[in-house]
């Protein structure tokens, strides 16, 4: 078959470019997971998309290929917390395994799913090994009270490969916008979704309610999917089509700075143990974002 025809329309160039409709997005995205295409496709779609930008539209085709394609954490009767963990830790340590165990000392199943994307960033995974929390080499159930990370290529070989093209040509591609959307879960799920530039938050907002997706959007730390421990930031609740603000951003100067280590796996780990302890607080921006993640799974 190939794609050659949906590059004609999204290969343009910024003006001339056509989007896609939801269906032959769908159709693309599925033979690049599918890895039916030439390495040159590849390139061209991921170029291309990258001078185009995705529509709403296009990127609901991206999901519904990715969700048909996923090896899918089964049902567990509950609505399971998924926080994707891609950007990782560059200054301030990466604090997405916290906000996973404190959800999990609440009573809540949360699913971590997520690779490195850059050599140069700690991980979520690293910091979680130094906890003794080992990465899952297969898909499985996750109960009440449990954290579970599953590498992106246990979920889908395909989007694995596709992440690691930024490797190559230096440059994003649709497939790190989708991994902060998706649900790797086959019953409920909220999805902690969190961007670093606004104009991310409008075209994530518009995905989620395209989809009518249950999710928690943010402002995240370097990119990760838990609020900054020194600034509250504004978050939003998208369920059935619809979006709520539950929090606004804190504004003004701060008044005190907490005290974070640096962004290494050893430390941030030892860090996290002394939060989960009671040696040291929760950040209140932390605190406050699992107070809303716990009400939301409640509604």
């Amino acid at each position: 078959m190939g794609i050659s025809q949906y590059i004609k329309d999204i290969g343009r160039g910024k003006d001339g470019a056509r989007a896609l409709d939801r269906s032959a997005a769908a159709d693309l995205f599925g033979q690049v997971l599918d890895g039916t295409v030439t390495d040159l496709e590849v390139g061209a779609f991921c170029l291309a998309m990258r001078i185009k930008g995705e529509t709403p539209d296009e990127m609901a085709g991206f999901l519904d290929a990715t969700h048909a394609r996923l090896n899918r954490v089964p049902e567990n009767g509950l609505t399971t917390v998924v926080l994707p963990s891609y950007n990782g830790a560059r200054k301030l340590p990466v604090l997405t395994p916290l906000l996973g165990l404190l959800l999990a000392r609440q009573g809540a199943a949360v699913v971590m799913h997520g690779t490195a994307t850059e050599t140069t960033r700690v991980t979520s995974a690293s910091v979680l090994q130094a906890l003794g929390v080992a990465a899952s080499e297969q898909v499985s159930s996750v109960a009440a009270g449990q954290v579970a990370l599953f590498p992106t290529e246990v979920l889908c070989p395909g989007l694995s490969r596709l992440l690691d093209v930024r490797r190559v040509v230096g440059l994003r591609n649709p497939a790190h916008s989708l991994v902060k959307l998706m649900n790797p879960c086959t019953g409920r799920a909220l999805v902690v979704g969190s961007y670093t530039h606004p104009e991310y938050a409008v075209s994530m907002g518009a995905t989620f309610t395209l989809t009518g997706q249950h999710a928690l959007l943010l402002r995240g730390t370097e990119g990760e999917p838990v609020a900054d421990p020194r600034r509250t930031p504004q978050m939003d609740i998208y369920q059935a089509g619809l979006c709520r603000n539950v929090q606004a951003a804190q504004t003004g100067t701060l008044a005190q700075v907490p005290h974070l280590p640096g962004p290494d796996a050893v430390a941030t780990a030892h860090y996290i143990q002394a939060v989960l302890s009671g040696e040291l607080p929760v950040p209140s921006p932390i605190a406050l974002q699992v107070e809303h993640i716990l009400q939301a799974l409640t509604t």
